[in-house]
């Protein structure tokens, strides 16, 4: 039987997702109009909701459905320390830990190859941040590729220049690792990170 011009609609759109091809995108339409289509309308509501009410942090960029976030807007937290991360994911990971000071969110990274530069990361805002004399020491938590190297080098540059201190996040070999399933690359981090016990 030929699928329906609305079927194709519903598979196309799904197909929108990362990690989702035309087979998984057709499994999760069926499923959807076979078994579950109050969760279907759950989900198009909540998506529908999500694109009209969440924007960005106009302080942090991280997302938002208010001007400023609950994380700027909160009164504990440390307004000298500024962790600068890649993706919105990455304040969440990041919040799991110890940290309490605020975020910068890049909304990605620099990359030549696909177009990113450093227009395409707020840095004009985080100048702004810098320039405000809050912020004593910057975070620099971009991930270890060589995009993320980059963008982290050329901020350390911007930080220096407004005469703060630019520190760069620990890489190295996993808490339970076992060196012998370690890349030399990490290893190497490590052995640079290194400190005094």
């Amino acid at each position: 039987m030929p699928e329906s011009n609305l079927l194709n609609h519903l598979i196309d759109a799904l197909c929108c997702m990362p990690g989702i091809g035309k087979k998984s995108a057709q499994r999760i339409a069926y499923h959807l109009l076979q078994r579950d289509r109050q969760g279907a309308r759950n989900l198009a509501s909540a998506l529908t909701e999500a694109m009209d009410e969440i924007n960005h942090c106009q302080r942090c960029r991280n997302f938002s459905e208010t001007d400023i976030c609950s994380l700027c807007s909160g009164n504990k937290r440390d307004r000298s320390l500024l962790c600068i991360v890649e993706n919105p994911p990455d304040v969440y990971a990041i919040e799991e830990s110890d940290y309490r000071g605020l975020y910068f969110v890049l909304m990605g990274r620099l990359s030549p190859l696909d177009g990113i530069g450093p227009n395409d990361l707020g840095l004009d805002d985080l100048r702004q941040l810098l320039d405000g004399g809050e912020v004593q020491e910057v975070i620099i938590a971009t991930n270890a590729t060589v995009e993320g190297e980059a963008t982290a080098h050329f901020i350390s540059e911007m930080v220096h220049k407004h005469g703060l201190r630019a520190t760069r996040i620990a890489h190295g070999v996993p808490m339970g690792g076992e060196l012998e399933y370690v890349d030399s690359s990490t290893i190497s981090h490590a052995i640079a990170g290194r400190r005094e016990i």
